[in-house]
């Protein structure tokens, strides 16, 4: 079964609709990377899919069950979602901060136990972060930083790990340990979604690929046979080739002086002349 199903998501915030029909399932053990441009809608998907945005239209179903009648510490129990830009407390220190991920396992004013110590410290270590567990989080790096918000989401021990962006600020050597940590949770059996820009790690570490356009999802499958020129034309409007040898090493080679919207006007009619669009 799979662990979560969106069909036909519709999103309306405001008098503007964000999403208008976006689907995708996630199995466990599968890593499912969604992409697409600037303001497509991915991070709205997500937070759809994660019960923190209201959806306008379409079913979300976690382990088949309507996410409608899914709260609180139920639904966090199921999911753990990993924000863009998450608040750092002042004051608070690693193990503090993982701790608060025990949070769907506590019922009112009970206090945290050893099962929930043991938790925080297994999540820990999982993340990479017990070595600085005594330091403040105002202390740490960008790619520190980001370890310990995966760890808070693994303490709450639930199947399915939902990050956004999750390395949208870190340099290449950071991402890198990301992309290792993401891709053995998946490996271990978690269930992961992530939003990405970086086509070339989401080609890298990703099972699966869900293409988000104008609001809609417009492919998914594996990498390599969804990121397509074609398809980097049509959706990203730039001329670009996607290489994967399988193994984990990725190349985007970039076009990066090519005008692809007028490229591909002039293929649509051979001998005319090409329209800018706007």
């Amino acid at each position: 079964m799979a662990v979560l199903e969106v069909h036909g998501a519709k999103v309306r915030i405001g008098d503007k609709e964000i999403l208008h029909a976006a689907d995708l399932t996630l199995d466990p053990g599968r890593l499912v990377a969604v992409v697409g441009p600037n303001g497509a809608g991915k991070s709205t998907l997500v937070r759809a899919a994660a019960g923190l945005q209201k959806l306008a239209g379409g079913t979300v179903r976690w382990f088949g069950e309507d996410l409608a009648k899914l709260r609180g510490r139920r639904l966090a129990r199921l999911r753990a979602f990993v924000p863009q830009r998450p608040r750092v407390p002042e004051g608070i220190v690693v193990r503090e901060a993982v701790l608060i991920g025990r949070s769907p396992h506590l019922r009112p004013l009970e206090r945290l136990g050893r099962a929930d110590r043991q938790a925080a410290e297994v999540a820990m270590e999982r993340a990479g972060v017990l070595e600085f567990a005594e330091r403040r989080l105002t202390t740490l790096s960008g790619g520190e930083l980001q370890r310990v918000q995966i760890a808070i989401g693994l303490a709450q021990e639930a199947p399915v790990l939902m990050a956004d962006e999750p390395t949208s600020a870190l340099d290449l050597g950071a991402t890198s340990d990301m992309a290792r940590l993401l891709r053995g949770l998946a490996d271990d059996g978690l269930a992961v979604l992530l939003v990405l820009h970086d086509l070339s790690l989401a080609a890298a570490v990703a099972d699966e690929v869900v293409v988000i356009a104008d609001g809609r999802s417009v492919a998914s499958g594996p990498p390599t046979e969804v990121l397509t020129a074609e398809r980097l034309r049509e959706v990203w409007h730039v001329g670009a080739d996607l290489e994967s040898d399988g193994a984990g090493r990725t190349a985007l080679h970039v076009r990066w002086l090519e005008d692809a919207r007028a490229v591909s006007d002039a293929g649509a009619s051979p001998g005319a002349p090409s329209t800018p669009r706007r």
